[in-house]
Order: C-alpha cells, then sequence, then structure tokens
C-alpha cells in the first residue's frame, strides 16, 4: 500500500475548528469574491478555491444553503451542485489539462472533515509526477502558482448556463 502524506493539511484542519463562521456561507453572501477566492456562484452552488490545497487548481464545490449532508438536500440543489462540478471540470481541464483528479467528500471530522458542518465537495487535479519529496523530507509543500493566479485563469473558462431552477 502506497500512503499520501499531507503534513500541511494540519495547519488547516486546525484553523477551520477555531473558524466562528463558516467559509462557504460567508463566501455565498459576500460581493467581494477574489478575497473569498470563489471562482463562480449559481442560484444554489458555490465554486471556491481551497486556501490550503493540496495541488494547484484545488477547488470545492458546495451548496450555498448551509447544510451538513447530501441527504439534507433538495434534488434541485443536487442538480445544481452537480452542474457546477461538471462546469468547473471543464474549466479545469480546458486551463490545466490534468491527467485526472481526486473528487471526494467528507462527511463527519472522523472522514477527515475540516468544515463538518457545510458540505462541500473537493476537487484536485492530479498530474503524472506531481508528486516529490518536498513534503515528506522538508514538510514543505512546492505549489507552482499563486492562488490569484489560479482565480484569474479559472474565472476566464467560466460558462454558465442558465439552470431553469
Amino acid at each position: 500500500m502506497r500512503i499520501l502524506w499531507a503534513p500541511w493539511r494540519m495547519n488547516y484542519i486546525r484553523k477551520a475548528s477555531e473558524v466562528a463562521e463558516c467559509i462557504f456561507c460567508k463566501a455565498s453572501n459576500s460581493t467581494n469574491d477574489e478575497e473569498n477566492l470563489v471562482v463562480f456562484k449559481t442560484k444554489h452552488s458555490i465554486v471556491m478555491l481551497n486556501a490550503y490545497p493540496y495541488n494547484t487548481g484545488h477547488v470545492m464545490v458546495a451548496p450555498r444553503r448551509h447544510v451538513s449532508r447530501v441527504e439534507l438536500l433538495h434534488d434541485y440543489e443536487v442538480l445544481d451542485l452537480f452542474n457546477s462540478l461538471k462546469n468547473i471540470i471543464e474549466c479545469l481541464n480546458e486551463e490545466y489539462k490534468p491527467d485526472g483528479y481526486n473528487i471526494g467528500l467528507n462527511i463527519g471530522k472522523v472522514a477527515g472533515a475540516g468544515i463538518e458542518a457545510h458540505l462541500h465537495i473537493h476537487v484536485v487535479p492530479r498530474w503524472l509526477g506531481d508528486t516529490n519529496y518536498m513534503p515528506v523530507i522538508a514538510d514543505t509543500k512546492v505549489m507552482p502558482e499563486d492562488l490569484k493566479t489560479t482565480l484569474s485563469r479559472l474565472k476566464s473558462r467560466v460558462r454558465i448556463a442558465n439552470s431553469p431552477y
């Protein structure tokens, strides 16, 4: 079995449990998308960069309504959420051309959720050879692009269709 170590994520997990305000709700209700790293919003979903990414282009797709579990979503929210997921994957494909993705939900703290009160889907682009010795040997993750540049690049690719919901 191969193990993927991500020691830099512990900072995020510690800080997330200390945050008084939900980052997804804050970003949904704010008009300052750049400050909140918002790529796009729809009526029922929000897509934003992860401030503590595993890789360049690591985004989170969340319902705008504050819910903690998939089964609490209305059908129209599920449809909007997955249309947003599809949209951001298309944007990432066009702009970054990854070789694959890790896509998933961590529901509950025991499952690794840093923000367990607000459901969100992680989308992590992956490229052949995107791992190296730096995180293991030097406890350092090398990110080849700053978040503001990633945000600008992804925003330039977004095409949001009008949803009937």
